[in-house]
């Protein structure tokens, strides 16, 4: 390791990825459940921060277990958006998702979200660096990182970004719901109970994260997924849209986990690669009027295939 990457890593290393599952509000069951994807980010992340050239750092990320990988890169997404903000006129990101993350492009920009927030930067001035429909991701990471570190605030009094646009605060609750997946250890019924908490306009895109924490993270068993879908059973199709996010980003990376194929057979009804092709059959021929509008579209035409195809499967 270098000099400076001793001191980067001095400077913004995470001393103990089991100290942030034992703060107020998670579940034991959190870190029982969750420290290896805990341990595969923060070690993405800290490769980043010790070398963050490509020839060292991918090396170090392909050595990951298939399984944990994604949270590998997620955690270099973090470390590059980071060094690029603090060090202005860089995009390591731009050419990192060009390069050597596009198969794991997904959990690179939750990644960055999770650096933006870190860094208390807004999200919605970022987008614009990024791909044009998949930007929208990173404010997910910006939402999940405020459900991990600001539990009381934004969970238990369900406060909402007052500086995001009010499109953005949608993809924010994705983002804490799948916080509120991981902080609950994957104990369903807690889950439950927190989003039940929430105002009705709020639910359907908090379900919509833990559809698709539970499909690329695991922890459940079939029976408590059949739980979770029975009590969520309105929201369906954003648990199903959840889920076919996770099986694209396992697809492209190579390596479908057997809890992503039983996510996608409980919440869509369909295989893993079946779920997948939904989502990319919507985005074909997307609007380019807005960033927004493209996103949004794509979310629309894929809750309306999955309203269809789990109509009757409440």
């Amino acid at each position: 390791m270098s000099i400076l990457g001793k001191l980067r890593r001095a400077a913004f290393g995470i001393p103990s990825e089991k100290s942030v599952f034992s703060r107020p509000g998670f579940a034991p069951e959190a870190w029982l459940r969750f420290s290896p994807v805990a341990h595969a980010l923060v070690e993405g992340y800290h490769a980043t921060l010790e070398d963050s050239h490509f020839e060292a750092l991918v090396p170090r990320l392909e050595a990951v277990d298939p399984a944990l990988r994604g949270f590998a890169y997620e955690g270099a997404g973090m470390g590059l958006a980071a060094l690029d903000i603090l060090t202005p006129g860089k995009n390591r990101i731009q050419a990192f998702v060009e390069g050597p993350a596009a198969p794991h492009i997904y959990p690179t920009y939750v990644g960055v979200g999770l650096a933006l927030a870190r860094l208390r930067r807004q999200p919605e001035r970022f987008l614009e660096r990024l791909d044009p429909v998949l930007c929208w991701v990173v404010v997910d990471g910006y939402g999940f990182h405020e459900g991990f570190f600001a539990w009381k605030r934004v969970v238990e009094q369900q406060a909402v970004p007052a500086h995001f646009s009010a499109y953005a605060r949608r993809l924010f609750d994705q983002g804490l719901g799948r916080s509120i997946w991981f902080a609950s250890g994957a104990l369903v019924d807690r889950v439950i109970t927190l989003i039940e908490a929430f105002p009705k306009e709020r639910q359907a895109d908090l379900w919509s994260g833990v559809g698709l924490a539970c499909a690329y993270a695991g922890g459940a068993e079939r029976s408590e997924i059949e739980r979770l879908r029975s009590a969520a059973s309105p929201y369906l199709p954003q648990l199903a849209r959840g889920a076919a996010v996770a099986a694209r980003g396992r697809l492209d990376a190579g390596y479908v986990t057997p809890h992503t194929e039983l996510a996608c057979q409980m919440f869509c009804g369909l295989s893993s690669e079946m779920a997948a092709h939904v989502l990319d059959v919507a985005r074909e021929n997307l609007p380019t009027t807005s960033v927004e509008s493209a996103y949004e579209t794509w979310r629309e035409r894929t809750l309306a295939q999955f309203a269809g195809a789990t109509e009757g499967r409440h």
